[in-house]
């Protein structure tokens, strides 16, 4: 995965700036790799509203239940012109067995080494049996056609979220 924009490393990827990114503010372009055996780049989405969701896990509970809402409302999003892409650590291979499983119709993105969930600052402390690690908090960020960051989610709870993300696309 790279990000393609002043500000950052073209090499290597790595975002040179310390900033996190605010509602109102242009997300720069990006290219990670995806389901289908493509690269997927933020400008492929110009012109079209974008729901970017970032889930931790394939083919686990909450994650496949998310994917599944999703799913079950993108005639939904497609009509009110939006396009959805998921984005979690997991390779490109998981995440294809994840899509032929639950018959996702959007792409989900693979982003290893956290390039894309660092600029969304999604990486927060959790604990899971008195054990700490760094893991992606489950958030959802609604971009306007023009690239601009317009709604966020964090911490999202998965029963009745993408309702909520679909009405914010709609009054977009």
């Amino acid at each position: 995965m790279r990000l393609v924009e002043s500000g950052c490393d073209s090499g290597t990827g790595e975002v040179l700036t310390t900033t996190k990114l605010k509602t109102g503010a242009k997300v720069p372009d990006f290219t990670a790799p995806a389901t289908g055996g493509v690269s997927w780049r933020l400008k492929e989405a110009a012109g079209k509203k974008l729901v970017i969701y970032f889930y931790p896990k394939d083919m686990t509970s909450g994650c496949t239940r998310e994917s599944q809402d999703f799913r079950d409302h993108y005639a939904a999003f497609r009509k009110a012109g939006a396009q959805i892409i998921g984005v979690s650590r997991d390779s490109v291979a998981s995440h294809e067995k994840f899509v032929d499983k639950e018959k996702l119709p959007f792409p989900l993105l693979s982003d290893p080494q956290e390039q894309l969930c660092k600029l969304f600052d999604v990486i927060k402390e959790k604990s899971l049996y008195g054990r700490k690690y760094l893991g992606i908090e489950r958030s959802t960020f609604l971009l306007d056609g023009k690239g601009v960051l317009r709604h966020e989610w964090r911490k999202v709870k998965v029963p009745g979220h993408a309702e909520e993300v679909l009405e914010a696309a709609k009054s977009l």
